[in-house]
């Protein structure tokens, strides 16, 4: 049978007949670059690949529709579920993709991985029951069994160059930690991250774990990340691949909590759609609601929130996408201007032209902006509404929700509440994604309540632990030498 392509290079397929047989299985659906200028691929090349060698983002070529199974899916696991998701884009034969799912939430600690809870107004849907206590784990523990898996079989290694706000880092460095076949090289923005988001990375001294500090901010991490990725030479001599949600396996995996929570919810309020309300700065997991609602999930809004860095708000309300100062907040996995995963979003807004598409993000690389049209209703598009939860807003939400509903929730699940209770409608229920555990940020915890509430033996045992890490400045040559260096 043919190969499989990576770069442009044909790759050699291990001797491997049920192996082999499962990369026939998905013909229909292959991974296309948003630039256009990327050859078609597997859904197991495009895991690899990351960022697309045309500097654009992997999306697949179609996206199915699951609307008339809805009914049958509202019966099933959330593994189950994720099963059936799943097998619509990969190209893995069915037991071992249920494999891997079962693998991959088995370290959660709740056995329906991500419930949800009627909390006051809204529902919440709980993502920090993985190792880490963030809503990364959940495709991150994924995408490391499923890196394993392919690396395994092609008999090669993987170098995993990642940036990170906070939770994406520590995620991704314990699904990773201790593998033969991968190494990971982690940035983070110096003393820009919560001390236990810092912690719980380098606290991680496994040889194949590399903790780097950059002297700057997380979009500064992001660029040189993505500069990185860009030398195709570089890429393909030190093999490296992305964990980020560049990565389109990160955006399909969290798909599946989208399905799983509104189906609940419908079920038991008797409503035929649902709200979500997404606290997000890098767009990723909005995003992946956005690919719902587009597969057939009944969503009548995706509620955007950010905190003060805005840049995402802005645009839905105004059309203008432009760049501002980052401001350190107490939600800093969102303090992000530049939104890796808008690109996707804006393929489909520019109705699929990749030219149009790559004439707009020169125009931002070199202006800080760009514009969409709006329609007659000043929208700029039906689905979403989006809102800012500021500071003091964010630690009133999480003190009120104490006091009145004895829940106790992180300052980012604070900003998507704060934003989704000016959208709450008796018709329809919302849903508020609960991305992090609140002992992830005891301080501002603290800050709200005036208690000492947010612990988690998890992070208690982290206190004394010795860290490793290396700080370097914002300077792409100095991360490829440290790479060089270790890889």
């Amino acid at each position: 049978m043919p190969g499989l392509f990576l770069c442009g290079r044909e790759l050699a397929l291990p001797e491997d007949d049920a192996y082999n047989a499962a990369l026939t299985f998905m013909k229909s659906m292959s991974y296309i670059s948003t630039r256009g200028q990327t050859r078609p691929m597997s859904f197991q090349d495009a895991v690899i690949t990351g960022l697309a060698p045309d500097g654009g983002l992997l999306i697949p070529s179609d996206i199915p529709r699951v609307a008339d199974r809805l009914p049958e899916w509202s019966k099933l696991s959330y593994q189950d579920i994720t099963f059936e998701i799943l097998r619509l884009f990969v190209d893995l034969p069915d037991g071992d993709l249920r494999d891997l799912i079962e693998r991959s939430y088995s370290t959660f600690r709740h056995p329906e991985i991500a419930p949800a809870w009627k909390v006051g107004p809204v529902h919440i849907l709980e993502l920090f029951h993985g190792p880490t206590l963030a809503f990364k784990d959940i495709a991150l523990q994924f995408l490391s069994n499923f890196f394993e898996y392919i690396l395994e079989h092609r008999g090669t290694h993987l170098n995993i160059l990642g940036a990170t706000s906070g939770d994406t880092g520590s995620a991704a460095i314990h699904g990773v930690r201790g593998r033969d076949r991968m190494s990971i090289f982690m940035m983070h923005p110096h003393g820009r991250v919560a001390p236990l988001q810092e912690k719980q990375m380098t606290s991680v001294l496994d040889p194949n774990v590399f903790n780097l500090a950059i002297e700057g901010t997380f979009d500064d991490c992001q660029r040189i990340m993505k500069t990185i990725f860009s030398d195709l030479q570089f890429k393909e001599r030190f093999a490296l691949g992305a964990v980020n949600s560049v990565n389109w396996a990160r955006v399909v995996v969290q798909i599946v909590y989208y399905f799983s929570s509104g189906l609940y919810v419908m079920n038991t309020t008797g409503s035929k759609a649902v709200r979500f309300a997404v606290p997000t700065g890098n767009f990723g997991d909005i995003l992946a609601g956005y690919y719902a609602a587009r597969m057939g999930l009944p969503i009548s809004r995706l509620i955007l929130a950010t905190n003060e860095n805005d840049i995402l708000a802005r645009f839905f309300n105004t059309g203008d996408y432009s760049l501002g100062r980052v401001v350190p907040t107490i939600s800093p996995s969102m303090d992000i201007q530049v939104a890796s995963n808008f690109e996707r979003y804006l393929f489909y807004k520019v109705g699929g032209d990749s030219r149009k598409l790559d004439g707009l993000f020169r125009q931002f690389a070199s202006t800080g902006h760009l514009t969409i049209p709006r329609d007659d209703k000043g929208r700029v598009d039906d689905l979403f509404v989006a809102g800012v939860g500021r500071t003091s807003e964010t630690l009133a939400v999480i003190k009120r929700y104490y006091e009145q509903y004895n829940y106790l929730m992180d300052p980012h699940t604070a900003v998507g509440v704060k934003v989704a209770e000016s959208c709450v409608d008796d018709g329809e229920p919302v849903i508020c994604l609960a991305t992090a555990h609140p002992a992830k940020f005891s301080q501002a915890i603290q800050d709200a309540t005036g208690k000492d509430l947010a612990h988690h033996e998890i992070l208690d045992r982290l206190a004394d632990a010795p860290t490793r890490c290396t700080v370097l400045p914002a300077d792409e040559k100095r991360v490829k030498d440290y790479i060089c260096a270790h890889a």
